[in-house]
């Protein structure tokens, strides 16, 4: 039988790409996104037409949604073999101009729909003692940037449930795995999908005008990198594929996919694995 895999944020971007190309290769694929008879409607039709896609209603945000996409999902395919969760949504300003509801809005999705999912698919997961699970977090592994802090803080959380997982769940058989895109051309960057960002604007000014200067900075160095770089979102989508065919116990905790990092994210990720290797070892000595 087929793997089954289900994937979250199916509407554009990485989500629609991996969908697609995993559908491709063969694999049954659970096209996980909200509003599909509504602003979604059209999406979710091309991609139901897709031989080896079944399109499903999910907000990651909800727990009755979550849990009930998984259930049918289980209920009618009796496993699943691969969870990618890619729901996210984005978001830029100060952090002082930031709402504490903006911030919740953020974790919603980013961190607490991981959480959700993960506790919807582990029960079956250990059951079958098998399962992978890919979490698309960022370029930005293990620092953050200005103007877009509880982003990161929302990622890095993710990380943390990827990283302190790895253990807990090795008994079951369970993998997981972060995938750590850098800037991609994606509707989350290109201003065509709405991202939750500083709303409280009278704090926001207090910070101009080098706050503006230094954002408009930073943005044009990452676009720039982008356009330079010719980023393409299919090789999140491959880096996916290639995940799943790997053998079971060789894959990565981190697998950075970030040409524009020209392997310092892969320094970057070495240095941390072993540094933590001798700090468990002084505890653990």
């Amino acid at each position: 039988m087929s793997k089954i895999i289900f994937i979250t944020g199916t509407s554009t971007g990485f989500g629609k790409l991996t969908t697609i190309t995993l559908a491709n290769a063969g694999y049954t694929v659970i096209a996980g996104m909200r509003d599909i008879k509504g602003k979604n409607a059209g999406v979710a039709k091309e991609l139901a037409a897709t031989p080896n896609v079944d399109v499903t209603e999910i907000d990651v945000t909800d727990d009755v949604s979550v849990a009930k996409a998984f259930q049918q999902t289980l209920g009618k395919y009796g496993k699943i073999d691969v969870l990618v969760n890619n729901a996210a949504v984005a978001g830029f300003g100060v952090f002082e101009a930031y709402s504490i509801d903006q911030m919740r809005q953020m974790f919603e999705v980013n961190f607490y729909g991981v959480v959700r999912t993960y506790q919807a698919v582990l029960p079956a997961m250990r059951k079958a003692k098998s399962g992978l699970i890919i979490n698309i977090t960022s370029g930005a592994s293990g620092h953050a940037l200005p103007f877009m802090v509880p982003y990161f803080a929302s990622k890095f959380g993710v990380e943390t449930i990827t990283e302190g997982l790895q253990d807990e769940l090795k008994q079951f058989g369970i993998e997981n795995v972060s995938i750590q895109p850098g800037v991609y051309p994606t509707e989350m960057n290109n201003g065509s999908k709405a991202g939750v960002h500083a709303d409280k604007t009278a704090i926001a000014k207090e910070y101009d005008p080098l706050a503006t200067e230094q954002f408009n900075a930073l943005g044009a160095a990452l676009f720039g990198k982008m356009e330079a770089f010719n980023m393409d979102p299919q090789t999140i989508a491959d880096g996916i594929l290639e995940l799943i065919k790997m053998k079971a116990g060789t894959r990565p905790l981190r697998f950075p996919l970030d040409a524009v990092a020209q392997g310092t994210d892969i320094e970057f990720i070495n240095a941390r694995s072993e540094i933590k290797a001798k700090w468990l070892a002084k505890y653990n000595g």
